[in-house]
């Protein structure tokens, strides 16, 4: 059986910005992905926004990462060329109830650090979209778009430049802790003993937890999916700028993202699934319409067209408050070399350089003991 320093499971943002972090500390490091090509989950079918980092409670996880990411991530994309766009957020207020929500939200920005959240009124928020409606609005400057598969593919050629490889086709179905490391089984064969794994495994992260033996099963998280559909509109977008909704249980509500050419998509609503799967059903696109309206009451009938679903890893079912990441080492579990990333949705893009930082800090930690 063949032993190696580092084994990273999943080559999504996350995995794959970790495996960089590892191989730069001149860790010895193979990502493991059980598709044939690198970010094929979570990382493909997302809205490819760089958050601000306004929703999240202070203090949590969410907010500290997203934050120090967010900049983090501005950087790589200069210093590496990665596509992106600093386009800006409009969080629009559509009748006068929701003017209470966008103040709680500005307070929520402003404990979490970010400084440059502008109070708009329904004039000042036309004169910058003429075509939008809103009783009131906030402007986020620093949110911005990104191309996910070149931030992707950065990533991993950084990696791979450091030393670090990948194995496609490589699905972990256990693994098992020894005294001396840990030992993976990749289909039906013990193939690989580490002494660091870091569970990246997005939709699959919290699965294997049930999947590793000698684990403290109080570790061992349960899994609940929440897909959300995104459809497409046909022809030109009237926006400059993103458009969200005041924030929706279980996400941030039906909103106009941009991508790097200008088309406009919408999404994701929230729709709670026993199993992933990525189905559209066009006939979703009625509620879309309904609440599209609310804030651009100029969309026509037969402008949206299905694009594409995702599907986020909760740790929480519907109903229940939202649970923050989950980073949980040594420390927490008790499980020598064991890293588990859990619930790593959304703001996990933008965070992925800050919670790389910080699992390479737990790696070198658990190594020079």
């Amino acid at each position: 059986m063949d032993e190696i320093e580092c084994v990273v499971i999943g080559a999504g943002v996350i995995g794959l910005a970790v495996a960089r972090a590892l191989a730069q500390a001149g860790r010895e490091v193979i990502i493991l992905e059980r598709e044939d090509h690198f970010g094929s989950g979570i990382s493909s079918r997302n809205s490819e926004v760089i958050h601000a980092g306004i929703y999240y409670p202070a203090n949590s996880l969410k907010a500290r990462f997203c934050i120090s990411g967010r900049d983090r991530l501005y950087e790589y994309c200069t210093s590496h060329g990665v596509t992106h766009k600093r386009c800006g957020k409009l969080i629009v207020a559509t009748d006068d109830k929701q003017v209470d929500e966008l103040g709680r939200i500005a307070a929520a920005a402003a404990r979490n650090g970010v400084s440059d959240i502008q109070r708009l009124t329904s004039e000042e928020a036309r004169a910058l979209e003429p075509e939008l409606q809103c009783v009131a609005a906030l402007l986020s400057p620093s949110t911005g778009i990104i191309d996910t598969h070149g931030l992707m593919l950065s990533l991993l050629g950084d990696a791979q430049a450091s030393g670090a490889m990948i194995a496609y086709g490589s699905p972990v179905s256990s693994m098992r802790l020894e005294d001396d490391g840990i030992v993976i089984r990749i289909g039906d064969e013990d193939t690989l003993k580490a002494r660091i794994v870091v569970n990246a495994g997005g939709l699959d992260a919290a699965p294997l937890t049930h999947r590793i033996e000698g684990f403290n099963a109080a570790f061992a998280r349960p899994s609940y999916y929440a897909k959300g559909n995104y459809f497409t509109l046909t022809g030109r977008s009237p926006f400059a700028r993103l458009v969200y909704p005041a924030p929706e249980p279980g996400g941030l509500g039906v909103h106009l993202t941009l991508d790097l050419a200008g088309q406009a998509r919408f999404g994701p609503d929230v729709e709670w699934i026993d199993e992933p799967n990525y189905d559209v059903n066009p006939a979703r696109a009625d509620k879309f319409y309904a609440v599209i309206r609310t804030y651009w009451p100029g969309l026509r009938d037969g402008a949206l067209a299905p694009a594409y679903a995702g599907v986020r890893p909760k740790l929480a079912p519907a109903g229940a408050p939202a649970v923050d990441f989950q980073i949980e080492g040594p420390r927490e579990h008790g499980a020598r070399g064991l890293i588990n990333l859990l619930g790593i949705e959304s703001p996990g893009l933008t965070s992925s350089l800050a919670i790389a930082e910080h699992v390479a800090a737990i790696a070198s930690e658990s190594l020079d003991r």
